[in-house]
């Protein structure tokens, strides 16, 4: 793609953001807007830096994963099995591994991630440690990018794969700390950002280009789908974990004729 293509597709979508801003700024709320060269300044360094990111993801990423979606399962990689035979889904494990492994180092170095968490630790008074919130949620994409992996694999369809996850968000919602669920709901959206989506859509399109009977329309879209109901799955499935934990009655028991204080509850609400 031309770069002078994309740096001016970048600005058009851009224009419609600046115009909807800056008209509130002057006609609704009618006041000038405060440090008006430093904001028009951001406006620029967004214009530039989504143009390259672009660029970037035509030229290295989106490649790349098509790549390696294409020689996991190539039939030299794979191992051999007798003419006439049926491939099993056992075959590709490099593929689950691959999954599980670029879901969780993507979803760690997501930028979208990294600031709801910071903010989310600074909320709380330090009860959710922002690592610990970005461990599980990299948990939860890596599974649902390998059960997304093992579904072209199989040929199933997608709709009872996401049903199924609803059915389990719906009735974690109701058991799960209610100061955790809105917070699982935004980890789970805050994952398919500039990181994440274009590798998990370029591996899509690459197994279901690659693997014999699939198609890429019907099989190679809906990991984007699965990642991110599953993290929504893993951060509540950790607050219920902490939860029955600090609930949990101590094992110790008391001497004869001697006393002990009931140990320290802890909040069942964090992380």
């Amino acid at each position: 793609m031309n770069m002078l293509a994309i740096f001016w597709g970048t600005l058009r979508d851009i224009l419609p953001i600046v115009a909807i801003i800056f008209g509130f700024q002057y006609l609704v709320i009618r006041k000038p807007v405060k440090r008006f060269l430093k904001v028009a300044v951001g406006f620029f360094m967004v214009w530039v830096g989504l143009s390259f990111f672009l660029i970037g993801l035509e030229q290295a990423l989106f490649p790349m994963g098509e790549l390696m979606a294409s020689q996991l399962t190539h039939p030299d990689f794979l191992p051999a099995m007798t003419e006439g035979a049926q491939r099993h889904w056992s075959d590709y494990y490099w593929v689950y591994i691959f999954a599980f492994t670029i879901g969780a180092s993507t979803t760690i170095a997501e930028p979208s991630l990294i600031a709801v968490s910071i903010k989310a630790g600074e909320i709380s008074g330090g009860t959710i440690n922002p690592f610990t919130l970005r461990l599980a949620v990299a948990l939860g994409m890596a599974f649902g990018i390998t059960l997304g992996a093992w579904r072209i694999v199989m040929g199933l369809p997608l709709q009872w794969f996401v049903l199924g996850a609803y059915c389990l968000v719906i009735v974690q919602t109701l058991r799960s700390p209610k100061s955790i669920i809105p917070l699982a709901f935004d980890s789970g959206g805050v994952t398919t950002s500039t990181i994440t989506v274009p590798i998990i859509a370029a591996l899509g399109l690459g197994l279901a280009s690659s693997i014999p009977g699939r198609s890429a329309l019907m099989d190679g879209f809906g990991m984007i789908a699965l990642a991110c109901l599953f993290p929504i799955i893993t951060v509540m499935g950790y607050a219920q974990i902490a939860r029955w934990q600090s609930n949990r009655p101590s094992k110790i028991q008391p001497l004869s004729g001697t006393s002990v204080t009931k140990p320290h509850q802890g909040d069942t609400h964090a992380l």
